[in-house]
């Protein structure tokens, strides 16, 4: 959503707009606020240790009542599939107050594949006056579900765009590329002298035996090609990072930093997802 925020916030003379956080994965949150430059407006802090579905849905829809109840906006934009998203498109359902979706449209065929992400972005797309698709496809699944064309927008994905923001800022700000560079060689190794592997996972239909074998083929890889480095952006939730510091810290601890490989990459492996139309 950071480039959206970027782009709101660029146009102030239209657009009077508010950040609101629930406070999940606090410190990725933190590093992806801080490396936007975005203030959160609102901060739900909504995070407890050993909660479930219950708990998350229930608490944020609480706390969106209470935002709503300090500022009532025309509209709002929530992301894709999480639990936030449904639980926020909600509350803004009961205040009678637009929602726009943003990644709208991905389908699996199964309610349950991914789970609980399916029916988290149906339900919030029954629940959205605008729904902003990242492909044609996307529009299609919406078309088919009658949604109003007037209401589907396609869009491209903010995910992207943000990652192009990225690759922006360190082609053109030296010292920012310098300390990202700085920090990942000192640390693990020069990424732009070495081969690498960089790998991304923590989709929550790969808990468990999925983690298992992904880790299992990273150390095969690396006991087998020596020569090539695996980098590991490991998510911070304990489904993810328990089997990943387990299984791999014997070969190196995986790194926790991400930077520039859009230039020069040798091969990006990313974690199986159910197939999305």
């Amino acid at each position: 959503m950071a480039p959206l925020v970027k782009a709101f916030q660029e146009r102030s003379h239209d657009f009077k707009t508010k950040v609101c956080v629930t406070g999940q994965n606090r410190q990725m949150l933190n590093q992806v606020l801080s490396l936007f430059v975005i203030k959160a407006d609102f901060d739900l802090n909504v995070m407890q240790p050993n909660q479930d579905l219950y708990d998350i849905t229930g608490n944020i829809l609480m706390s969106m009542k209470t935002v709503f109840q300090t500022y009532r906006p025309d509209y709002i934009f929530v992301h894709g599939d999480t639990t936030t998203t449904f639980a926020a498109s909600l509350a803004a359902f009961y205040k009678k107050i637009a929602v726009g979706h943003i990644e709208a449209g991905l389908r699996t065929g199964n309610i349950y594949s991914p789970w609980p992400e399916k029916a988290n972005r149906k339900l919030s797309s029954q629940l959205a006056h605008y729904h902003f698709t990242p492909t044609i496809q996307s529009q299609n699944n919406l078309l088919n579900e009658n949604i109003a064309a007037k209401q589907i927008i396609i869009t491209g994905n903010t995910v992207i765009d943000a990652l192009l923001l990225m690759k922006n800022k360190l082609e053109t700000d030296a010292y920012f590329r310098n300390k990202i560079h700085t920090s990942i060689t000192q640390k693990y190794f020069d990424p732009e002298k070495s081969e690498f592997i960089l790998v991304t996972g923590h989709r929550r239909e790969n808990f468990g035996e999925g983690f298992i074998n992904i880790c299992n083929a990273l150390k095969t890889i690396a006991l087998q090609r020596l020569s090539i480095n695996i980098a590991y952006p490991v998510h911070l939730i304990p489904d993810v990072s328990n089997p990943v510091y387990s299984l791999l810290s014997e070969i190196e601890k995986p790194s926790s930093l991400v930077w520039d490989s859009l230039s020069r990459p040798i091969l990006m492996t990313f974690e199986s997802h159910p197939p999305y139309r």
